[in-house]
């Protein structure tokens, strides 16, 4: 049996912070991930999945994360149900996050209008790298060679395979 869950999306709302009467922290936070394909009036949708993270990475996802922050998050799906206050039983699915991976830094959300975004930013602190480097503003190309013009130079010894 396989239970695994990987998303990216963005946070809706600032990620809530508490602490259980024993101390662990717990994050929760939504995150608003865009559906692959459009709608019959050609609008895009996007699902908003409720997320848990437990202990040292909940206080993280609370320092560094805020409304509009683009996330990773690799977890399970978990689904719990409990009594309100009028007596009707609850039902919750969410998403237990094993990992909350950062995919931009923090002051990216200051320069997101004028087209500059990274990725690959985690809380490990690794491969931090410029993704939109060759982005203009009003459009982009996704193939970093295109007006090079020249032909690619690869040898054999350099290929994985």
């Amino acid at each position: 049996m396989l239970n695994r869950v990987v998303l990216v999306g963005r946070l809706t709302k600032d990620p809530e912070l508490r602490y259980t009467p024993n101390g662990v922290a717990v994050a929760n936070f939504t995150l608003a991930v865009n559906r692959p394909f459009s709608n019959q009036q050609g609008d895009r949708e996007a699902d908003f999945i409720n997320c848990v993270v437990w202990r040292k990475p909940a206080e993280n996802v609370a320092n560094f994360l805020n409304k509009g922050s683009l996330a990773g998050v690799d977890g399970r799906v978990q689904t719990r149900s409990y009594d309100n206050n009028e007596g009707r039983r609850v039902f919750v699915t969410e998403i237990v996050a094993d990992s909350v991976q950062f995919l931009e830094p923090r002051n990216s959300q200051n320069n997101q209008s004028s087209g500059n975004q990274n990725a690959n930013y985690n809380q490990g602190g690794g491969n931090d790298y410029n993704q939109n480097s060759n982005r203009q503003q009003g459009g982009y190309n996704d193939d970093p060679f295109a007006n090079d013009g020249k032909p690619i130079d690869i040898s054999d010894d350099d290929l994985p395979f």
